[in-house]
């Protein structure tokens, strides 16, 4: 089925996301009440002011510090991914990819990819969105769609072929699939650090760039095709 799709409709994305704070203490007296009982359940001993640093996992504690995008175009018999990725300040990120959505991917052709995008990525940019006021496009508003309006890829529900249980992290897929994958800088765990103590966002751009590039790599090898050369990817 996948392989009816045509590569050039599709967007794929990556986002990176970090506490909306530095610490915990920077946090209201509500926001802390509501931190300590939404993450009871997965601290364990640890404390919420201590377990704070992967808040950015929750829309509604953390903020959006990067999404980056890649689309492919054809001239002939030349292909090319394109990348290119929105960075900074929260409402700027969040408005300037509802731009590209609506002057680009707004068509019923059009759809998004990402791994594990169902569950995190484009959930989590909604979520963003409507926190900040902004109002959903169309390929974010899924009030009344069925399942299969949806216009979403997901290449993590692509490789569990309808095994709810398994969870495969897009690292992992990329080992198994053979797509080579050149060291990275940081990972995803480091994203907190390396955005308030170090300073070292163009560093997470770069880390969300790769990522976004993996998920069109994974996608082309589940189609069966050519994995992207050097050479086919274009940075803009």
């Amino acid at each position: 089925m996948i392989k009816k799709l045509a590569l050039e409709n599709i967007l794929f994305l990556d986002i990176e996301t970090v506490p909306e704070q530095h610490v915990f203490s920077e946090l209201t007296e509500a926001k802390q009440d509501l931190w300590e009982q939404k993450s009871q359940y997965q601290r364990s001993e640890i404390s919420a002011e201590e377990f704070y640093e992967r808040a950015g996992i929750w829309a509604e504690f953390g903020k959006i510090v990067c999404i980056s995008v890649g689309y492919f175009k054809f001239q002939g018999d030349i292909r090319q991914f394109r990348v290119t990725s929105f960075y900074g300040d929260e409402i700027r990120i969040l408005k300037d990819f509802k731009n590209l959505l609506i002057s680009h991917f707004s068509q019923a052709k059009h759809l998004l990819c990402a791994h594990n995008g169902k569950e995190f990525d484009f959930p989590y940019i909604a979520r963003r969105m409507i926190i900040n006021n902004i109002e959903l496009p169309y390929k974010l508003n899924l009030f009344g769609k069925k399942p299969w309006e949806v216009p979403h890829l997901d290449t993590l529900e692509l490789w569990k072929f309808g095994d709810y249980k398994n969870y495969t992290s897009l690292k992992l897929l990329t080992n198994i699939l053979g797509i080579p994958s050149p060291k990275d800088d940081i990972d995803g765990s480091q994203v907190y650090k390396v955005y308030y103590e170090e300073n070292g966002l163009d560093r997470i751009v770069t880390y969300c760039e790769k990522d976004t590039i993996a998920v069109a790599q994974v996608f082309l090898r589940l189609r069966g095709e050519t994995i992207l050369n050097e050479n086919e990817i274009i940075h803009i």
